[in-house]
């Protein structure tokens, strides 16, 4: 008999418990061993919670016990829980965990301290899917060439919404919070930073890069607006917040933030709270998977799929699917500056002769072609327009120098905005 302890019974782990009793059977069948959760530890014992388990508050009575088989760890939070999953590692005790904040930032450091010991993590991205399990093991084989996802269903729920049903991103938060798809403060939702944590882990799984969120290209979705929706629609766009990977050479460019996709690639019919991942490896050729990216029981289904997996082989392959380094030489992240992508660019400005002119000259000036045009007259304001271009390929940090300049015109009404075009 296999005996779990659930570090943090709040709606994953209440999941877990019950999952694990509700189908016995068919977990014993395919693991070959009865799993049983045996004890569970929460803050308050007086919160009513649907789980047919022994609760404590005294973590420290659970991790000193010699009988507990596996831990799953869903505490939430990054430091804390990291020197508890280090101190269980060199108990030589398995353990399974859905923090990706935790593994964004101490993925390596358990890597090194586990020995062997099986760490299993494949809830820490995309809820239900088994991405980490595709990139472990199913594409093994394969050099990643790229990686786009749909990792945050809050945003994508949102983008959702402004696309089909012409509302701004103020009236779609709302929604979604009353819904409880979004929190109070959906600052790491729609700012990008959740799906940021989960770029990495997967980044490492592929390419060994190290980084930390620090390190990556970073932006959210408040500043979406029916603009950029209308030039979208305009030129078959769809607008989502991506996750990217890409190498390039010996570097590996990461980002997070707001990408218009041809609205005939997979990818942009992932809707709704759904996520959806691409995968393109030189064997292979592209792979998508999709699924629910978050809930109670879609990610419960992932922890106990490591649970079964960590019971079938006792310990594992190393946590993050490679013994050597994956290349001759190690990959490097790419400086956000050097990025190359193709860009569309919104901005209101006064309706007066030159300003096109100006405008083209000052990207022209900076190695930037635009691709696209179109001009927005204004509703309530006649002496005001809205311009927006799309541009060939070409570097973040031209664009970057361009709209400095530009937001410095006097006919400039307010800061340019741009999102990125992936293709």
């Amino acid at each position: 008999m296999i005996k779990v302890a659930i570090l943090g019974v709040g709606t994953v782990g209440s999941a877990v418990a019950e999952i694990l009793k509700r189908n016995q059977a068919v977990i014993q069948a395919r693991s070959g061993k009865k799993i049983v959760p045996v004890v569970g530890v929460v803050k308050d014992l007086n919160k009513k919670r649907d789980v047919d388990i022994e609760l404590t508050d005294d973590i420290e009575s659970v991790l000193n016990r010699d009988d507990i088989d596996i831990y799953v760890e869903l505490l939430g939070g990054v430091e804390g829980p990291h020197q508890i999953l280090k101190r269980i590692l060199k108990k030589g005790k398995p353990v399974v965990t859905a923090n990706k904040a935790l593994l964004a930032y101490h993925r390596y450091d358990l890597q090194a301290v586990s020995n062997g010991v099986a760490i299993g993590f494949e809830a820490s991205v995309a809820g239900g899917i088994p991405i980490i399990k595709a990139l472990r093991e199913g594409l093994s084989a394969n050099h990643i060439k790229s990686i786009q996802g749909i990792m945050n269903g809050t945003s994508n729920y949102i983008l959702t919404k402004m696309m089909h049903e012409k509302v701004s991103f103020e009236q779609v938060l709302k929604e979604a919070q009353e819904l409880g798809y979004a929190e109070a403060d959906p600052t790491f939702d729609v700012g990008g930073y959740d799906a940021a944590h989960k770029l990495l882990i997967l980044a490492s799984i592929a390419y060994g890069v190290h980084g930390d969120p620090e390190d990556i290209l970073i932006e959210g979705i408040e500043h979406i607006s029916q603009e950029d929706i209308y030039f979208a629609k305009e030129f078959e766009y769809t607008i989502k917040l991506l996750a990217i990977a890409k190498r390039r050479g010996s570097q590996v460019e990461l980002r997070v933030h707001p990408a218009m996709v041809p609205s005939s690639k997979m990818i942009a019919k992932v809707d709704g709270v759904m996520n959806g991942i691409s995968v393109v490896g030189d064997a292979v050729g592209e792979t998508m998977y999709y699924g629910p990216g978050a809930g109670g029981e879609a990610t419960a289904s992932s922890v106990i799929a490591d649970i079964i997996d960590i019971a079938r082989e006792g310990k594992s392959s190393p946590m993050l699917g490679f013994k050597n380094p994956l290349e001759e030489s190690a990959l490097t992240l790419m400086p956000q500056e050097e990025i190359k992508t193709k860009y569309y660019i919104r901005m209101p400005v006064k309706d007066q002769k030159g300003v096109l002119a100006t405008i083209a000259s000052i990207l022209g000036s900076c190695d930037i072609s635009i691709d696209s045009f179109l001009q927005k007259p204004g509703v309530d304001d006649k002496d005001r327009v809205t311009l927006l271009f799309a541009t060939h390929t070409c570097k973040e940090s031209d664009v970057k120098r361009a709209l400095e300049k530009i937001n410095d015109l006097e006919f400039v009404l307010s800061r340019p905005n741009m999102i990125r075009i992936e293709e």
